[in-house]
């Protein structure tokens, strides 16, 4: 009977995990497809690709988290960002939670983009064509994280220099590594211990 259990637990865990797994790859469908996007405009213009950084993404998902409350016009929210740091009160927190700080961060550019659905080429076009194609034309920046949140989509650029690579000065990545795997092991921990009492 415990190995009929144990049967069962095992098979109830690697369908949370499948569960769990596609969620989060539907999730990075849509950023996945902005990646792509921006990347060929930059490569018509003859730039370099720009890189996934895990840092930027961070920030890009906290940021995302922020703008989903506010109300969605369609614009590409430049009057909600003032230059690079935005109106949130709590933006040094949103920072802390990816090891990030303001001398990391200061030469980067956050970009929120908010388009009803996440159209892909509405999302696209309001990068490429509004005034935030300056930052995607500039050589300056090299790496990239994207968030989305409803009908937020965010962009992070960080460029090479230390005042805005997203490098935390301590090289610590095991907070967020916690923020990404957090919520996944907290419900296999969950499941785990609700068949233990059964």
């Amino acid at each position: 009977m415990a190995s009929f259990s144990s049967s069962i637990m095992i098979s109830l865990l690697f369908c949370c995990f499948l569960f769990i797994n596609q969620t989060a790859k539907c999730d990075h469908d849509n950023e996945d497809t902005l990646l792509q996007g921006i990347n060929k405009y930059r490569a018509s213009l003859n730039l370099s690709a720009l890189t996934e950084n895990d840092k930027a993404e961070c920030l890009a998902d906290e940021m995302a988290d922020q703008f989903q409350d506010q109300p969605c016009t369609n614009t590409t929210g430049s009057n909600t960002v003032r230059g690079n740091e935005p109106q949130f009160a709590n933006y040094p927190r949103l920072l802390a939670k990816c090891d990030l700080n303001v001398t990391n961060t200061r030469d980067g550019k956050i970009l929120p983009v908010c388009v009803p659905k996440l159209d892909p080429t509405l999302v696209l076009s309001n990068y490429t064509l509004s005034q935030y194609s300056q930052y995607l034309n500039d050589t300056s920046f090299t790496g990239i994280g994207i968030g989305h949140e409803d009908d937020w989509m965010v962009v992070v650029l960080t460029t090479s220099t230390p005042e805005g690579s997203f490098v935390p000065a301590n090289g610590n990545g095991v907070a967020n590594l916690a923020i990404k795997f957090g919520p996944i092991s907290h419900y296999l921990v969950l499941l785990f211990g609700f068949f233990m009492v059964m």
